[in-house]
């Protein structure tokens, strides 16, 4: 059975490990393969038993079914021909990859979980907050398909916003970590930008607050 911390973190975030930035050939940060989906949700009438012991319907994020592993997908700093500034962060919620805009036609990609159908976004934010080992209170919209959920939880290895989270705008969307390596590159999430926690760590250091964010569908 699944423990606490691993299925609040099938709610929320996720990315994949890497020790640290390789040089990777150019690429085209803005393709157009979907990948493969995967998510569970009351909206879309699967059935089965939710992560805390209670029959029905099988909550966001949680597999229906045990699903293949992930490889991990490595930190990378790749060409990056777009007009944005070094600092600013671009989501591809499409590739479902992050990049963080370098100098010189660069960029560092991580890869990232996004929103599954009907939870995406897309716009220009800024970063307004930043925190370290983040507590969590799950919005009204998440507790009323979710009632299940708890309505706080501190921060630590167990809390499902892992290691670091940067608060996007005025929105209650956030990229952080997760303890589910296993869903970076998949559609899994309520909007949120998951990735592993040792590249949120990664990317928490590099980036400031006031940072620009720009979500493309």
């Amino acid at each position: 059975m699944k423990t606490l911390a691993t299925a609040l973190a099938g709610i929320l975030g996720v990315c994949a490990v890497s020790a640290g930035p390789v040089k990777a050939s150019p690429y085209d940060p803005f393709g157009t393969d979907p990948g493969g989906d995967y998510y569970s949700d009351p909206a879309y009438g699967q059935t089965g038993a939710s992560p805390y012991g209670y029959q029905g319907t099988v909550g966001q994020g949680v597999q229906a079914a045990p699903q293949a592993q992930v490889a991990p997908i490595p930190r990378e700093i790749v060409a990056f021909q777009a007009d944005y500034k070094p600092g600013t962060i671009v989501v591809s919620t499409a590739e479902r990859r992050l990049y963080l805009v370098l100098p010189d036609g660069e960029a560092l990609r991580y890869g990232v979980g996004v929103g599954r159908p009907g939870f995406t976004w897309s716009g220009t934010k800024t970063v307004t907050a930043k925190r370290e080992w983040p507590s969590w209170t799950p919005p009204a919209a998440m507790i009323a398909r979710r009632p299940d959920l708890p309505r706080y939880m501190a921060g630590g290895v167990e809390n499902p916003l892992g290691a670091r989270a940067m608060y996007i705008g005025s929105t209650e969307y956030r990229i952080h970590g997760s303890n589910e390596p296993d869903t970076i590159g998949q559609a899994v999430s309520s909007g949120c930008i998951r990735m592993t926690n040792d590249d949120v760590t990664d990317l928490y250091e590099r980036v400031k607050v006031g940072a620009k964010v720009v979500v493309l569908n």
